[in-house]
């Protein structure tokens, strides 16, 4: 009890104090597009719609404008944004989008003016395809924070209460100035982190441990991760409830998972689809029903029918597919039509866009050194490394065999040495061509991990 006071206590200082400091240090303005954002989603869906519509044909005109991608793209196929006043048909003349378009056109998808901007690189995570990177002004990253906060605040978790966050532990220092810098967030927002990088026993219960010292209220991480956490629980103590609500992201929240968290950590499960090109896209605003609102002031929702779509929940009224956005707040880098790679079944009613199921998004657990790893924790160690373009472990005779594609210009000598420094002669390492990626599954579909079997 006394925990969740003094827990209570932070969090008033940190909305009432800190966050306002934060943002006037950082320049950033996410209260005021917070509130802006809660009353566009108050409103009406036949009036949010329309609204939406209308931001998603004004940013097709701006592309046409101001991207010279999209300008060149316009003029070939000779698309005129204004079609799409007279008769909203014309939207099925704009081509699709896809991350290979991104990684090939680089600079040509930006503004023509974007030297003139503050940029915020998000990359994205590869679980539906090679990586690519997705750029962002000021005023879009402020906009993809504020909806963060609209939406854990549709599940009451509002400022005073505290949120857990789960992030990688890495074994270098980090300089005093950037932890002073993370120390000060975290205080701002009300959020502790616990890192961790396998998901060995005696991890799991400090990490269990640390849960229960802190109490917050929220909980944030991989599913793949609270799910071995739950099983840990569940076989060492029963049961336990340290926390009351699990928000799942960054992977696809299976069935069975959900359910082991809410037994074994006795909390309510809320799922989110984000991604590094828009953010967060569509919430489980409410515990008891499993739909996803979709956020359409963020982001203009369709799918388009693909192979593999029938294997998706037959939902009356809806459509199954491939899941396509057009971003509405981000005009450094303009997303029309962009297809993200997953599979949902997409309906819309008089109360707005809902996704009732994603197929996607898979993240493994692959064995290192005796250890168990989860690939999203190699992928910020990949990360952290620097000079790579995009990875795949294939397991060869047991062992795994980090296959590399390498940033133009990289270092790969010094890629292979601080790889090995983490795991030794524990793994292989080889460095590829993006063409000798292997993909398995629907449509070719790429993973991090590649089983013996598939080899």
């Amino acid at each position: 009890m006394l925990r969740l006071v003094v827990n209570g206590m932070k969090g008033l200082a940190a909305g009432l104090v800190a966050y306002p400091i934060a943002e006037r240090l950082e320049g950033r303005d996410i209260r005021s597009k917070r509130r802006l954002f809660a009353a566009e989603m108050a409103l009406p869906f036949a009036q949010r719609r329309a609204h939406s519509w209308a931001a998603a044909v004004d940013m097709v005109r701006f592309a046409a404008a101001n991207v010279p991608y999209y300008r060149d793209l316009f003029s070939n196929i000779r698309f005129d944004p204004e079609n799409l006043v007279r008769d909203p048909k014309y939207w099925m003349d704009i081509p699709h989008l896809t991350k290979d378009i991104i990684r090939a056109e680089g600079e040509r998808l930006l503004r023509s003016d974007h030297a003139n901007f503050k940029k915020f690189d998000a990359k994205t995570g590869g679980s539906t395809g090679p990586s690519a990177h997705i750029y962002y002004d000021q005023d879009g990253a402020d906009w993809t924070s504020a909806v963060v906060r609209y939406a854990r605040a549709r599940i009451g978790n509002h400022h005073m209460r505290s949120e857990l966050h789960f992030a990688s532990k890495f074994p270098d220092a980090i300089p005093w100035k950037a932890k002073l810098r993370e120390d000060f967030k975290c205080f701002a927002m009300n959020r502790y982190n616990i890192f961790f990088s396998t998901f060995e026993p005696d991890e799991l219960e400090t990490i269990w441990q640390k849960i229960r010292s802190i109490r917050p209220h929220l909980v944030h991480g991989h599913p793949s991760t609270i799910y071995q956490l739950a099983l840990h629980v569940e076989a060492r103590h029963g049961s336990g409830k340290a926390f009351s609500i699990f928000e799942s992201s960054g992977e696809l929240l299976e069935k069975k998972q959900r359910e082991t968290i809410a037994r074994a950590l006795r909390c309510k499960v809320i799922d989110r689809y984000g991604l590094a090109e828009a953010g967060v896209v569509a919430y489980q605003t409410d515990p008891d029903r499993s739909a996803l609102d979709v956020f359409d002031p963020l982001c203009w929702p369709e799918v388009t029918p693909v192979e593999g779509g029938a294997e998706l929940e037959d939902v009356p009224g809806a459509s199954r597919g491939e899941l396509m956005i057009t971003t509405l707040k981000n005009r450094l880098m303009p997303l029309i039509r962009y297809r993200t790679g997953d599979l949902a079944v997409l309906s819309e009613t008089a109360n707005g866009f809902f996704i009732h199921e994603l197929m996607g998004r898979v993240h493994d657990v692959i064995q290192i050194a005796g250890r168990q790893l989860p690939t999203h924790y190699v992928q910020d160690v990949l990360d952290r490394v620097g000079g790579i373009k995009e990875f795949q472990i294939v397991m060869r005779d047991g062992k795994p065999v980090f296959r590399i594609v390498p940033e133009d210009g990289a270092d790969v000598e010094g890629i292979r040495g601080r790889l090995s420094g983490w795991w030794g002669d524990a793994t292989g390492i080889e460095f590829i061509a993006p063409s000798e990626l292997k993909l398995q599954g629907w449509r070719g579909k790429f993973r991090h991990f590649v089983p013996e079997a598939a080899v």
